[in-house]
């Protein structure tokens, strides 16, 4: 299990609603991409190195670009805060961007415990839109559930991998001081009502989540069941 196979959508991701625990604006959610970020990397799931967002303008028919920008100073930086509006496109003076995805790479364990990194393992999202400040993390690999992608168990990788992102989700609820909603691929079969969330500003809908979506046992603290024990549902690979 060298290669990970990727799923198109997330298997299962945790959103925080930051509305009342951080204002709006770029600067801050940059300042709270920076703090989540430190705690991802702190376990080796994401180790940032660029910015990617998509540009709006509603009048055009949405999205008119796509920015990429390489990290060359901290998140929280006020270097990178000005890098970020400086991208704005010069024939769309007036485009707007809602929300950016930290891109970057994580370490994961394979079966025989070898290290090995991958690119976006774990992929963080943050809105800075007017309503208030939130924020996503997602995961598409299946090295986190007791089963891979073709039903196989692989309870070596779950026990190596799955335990690094529950005490980081943990870790995410203490420092925002709010408890996730976790959600996925399952959930957003369901239906229910959308949450205004996109990796890199792509507005795209999301089902509210359902905390017992994810297994019969539900979730505890925000963990998703399938991350303690082998009761996962496997989530859909296209």
């Amino acid at each position: 299990m060298s290669v990970l196979m990727r799923a198109p959508q997330e298997c299962a991701s945790w959103f925080w609603d930051l509305e009342d625990c951080a204002p709006p604006g770029l600067r801050s959610a940059l300042s709270t991409a920076a703090r989540m970020s430190d705690v991802l990397k702190k376990h080796e799931l994401l180790t940032p190195d660029a910015l990617e967002w998509f540009w709006m303008v509603p009048e055009a028919g949405g999205a008119v670009a796509k920015t990429r920008l390489r990290l060359t100073a901290p998140l929280d930086d006020e270097r990178t805060a000005r890098r970020v509006e400086e991208s704005r496109p010069v024939g769309f003076p007036n485009a707007e961007f809602s929300s950016f995805l930290v891109a970057g790479a994580g370490m994961w364990f394979d079966e025989h415990g070898v290290r090995r990194h991958e690119d976006r393992l774990v992929e963080l999202t943050v809105s800075s839109e007017p309503l208030g400040l939130s924020a996503d993390v997602s995961v598409h690999h299946d090295i986190w559930g007791p089963f891979d992608f073709r039903g196989t168990p692989h309870p070596d990788v779950q026990r190596q991998n799955a335990p690094r992102l529950a005490a980081a989700l943990k870790e995410l609820d203490e420092l925002l001081g709010v408890a996730a909603e976790p959600g996925g691929a399952d959930v957003l079969r369901k239906g229910g009502r959308t949450r205004r969330r996109g990796a890199g500003g792509d507005r795209r809908t999301r089902s509210r989540p359902d905390r017992s979506a994810m297994t019969n046992e539900g979730t505890k603290g925000g963990t998703p069941a399938w991350l303690r024990s082998s009761r996962h549902r496997k989530c859909a690979t296209g």
